[in-house]
């Protein structure tokens, strides 16, 4: 199972997701997260979401083998669907949503995370995008959420990764623990939400959003329209088959 769903006797939920050997989730893993969090935020009983994974990562991004082995722009603009529907339904979910962090989280797993409302994370944990480097563009619009105007321009230009300690620091990871200490950290955190009012709760989440600065919706739409021209002119293809290859320089938090 890929994506594996619980909900306490307390209304916190979690989702975990389970990819090995990275968490690079394929188009279906990604649609299922999305179900997820639709399906809870449906849910009366729910106080509090959690998203975290198992494993060596977080995430590693989107499946690239996967998408290499389909001919065609089909599977391209169906994970383009997939991801603008998981980022919109983690960021539309009624409750408040935690990611916890545990190591490497790559592209798709920034979506992610700036898709939520807190992020707790471990020490080990750092966040990057790798997009550039992979002949596209994508989730700048969430990294953004996370960093400082002028880090976010580095960090898209280079691909380099900025560490948790760093986000601590600035205040957008709300705990920093050990790797062993993840879940109860999260577990801790939701707890304290769940245990307010929860009316009062959903109200202040649906508040949040509609004064929210960040139009994720609107600004990573914008991103995929330039993903889907670079592929046009073959630029992505090249740089994943390159990937895929071994012939370009890649972090060991991507290979896969």
């Amino acid at each position: 199972m890929t994506i594996k769903t619980s909900v306490d006797e307390q209304g916190i939920a979690v989702v975990t997701m389970h990819h090995p050997p990275v968490n690079a989730l394929t188009v279906g893993d990604t649609w299922k997260i999305r179900d997820a969090f639709e399906q809870l935020g449906r849910d009366e009983q729910v106080r509090v979401v959690i998203l975290t994974a198992t494993g060596k990562g977080f995430n590693a991004g989107i499946d690239i083998r996967e998408m290499q082995s389909v001919a065609g722009f089909d599977h391209m603009l169906g994970s383009g669907a997939a991801c603008y529907a998981a980022f919109d339904a983690i960021y539309e979910c009624p409750v408040p949503t935690i990611a916890a962090v545990n190591d490497f989280c790559m592209g798709l797993g920034v979506g992610l995370v700036g898709s939520c409302d807190i992020v707790v994370a471990s020490t080990k944990a750092r966040f990057a995008l790798p997009e550039v480097d992979n002949g596209a563009l994508g989730c700048a619009s969430h990294l953004a959420k996370l960093v400082p105007p002028m880090k976010l321009r580095q960090m898209v230009f280079t691909c380099e990764a900025v560490t948790a300690a760093q986000l601590y620091e600035w205040g957008t990871v709300y705990k920093l623990c050990d790797p062993d200490d993840l879940l109860a950290t999260a577990m801790e955190t939701a707890a304290k939400i769940a245990s307010k009012l929860p009316r009062v709760v959903r109200a202040a989440k649906s508040a949040l959003n509609q004064i929210d600065i960040y139009d994720l919706a609107k600004h990573y739409r914008l991103e995929q329209g330039f993903t889907y021209e670079m592929n046009l002119y073959g630029d992505g293809d090249k740089a994943r088959d390159a990937f895929l290859a071994g012939t370009r320089t890649v972090t060991k938090d991507t290979d896969r």
